[in-house]
């Protein structure tokens, strides 16, 4: 992902599952996996009704950095 697509995510920012699916450059189908999968995977998200689901671009942001893995670090 580039760092370009990852500005574009705002904190503020509600995002559906096509546009999440985007800037994490995995298909859609993939986040509704994660969310149906037990435990939920993925980041965190909100259930609006059967067919709406968001999510906040903080929270985007904060599954990427939990995820991040340093190789210099190591």
């Amino acid at each position: 992902m580039s760092d370009e697509q990852v500005r574009e995510l705002r904190e503020a920012g509600w995002y559906t599952t096509d546009e999440v699916a985007a800037v994490l450059r995995v298909d859609a189908s993939s986040l509704r996996r994660w969310r149906t999968a037990s435990p939920p995977q993925g980041p965190p998200f909100v259930q609006l009704s059967d067919r709406v689901t968001r999510y906040c671009g903080a929270d985007v942001i904060a599954y990427l950095q939990r995820h991040r893995i340093d190789p210099t670090a190591a």
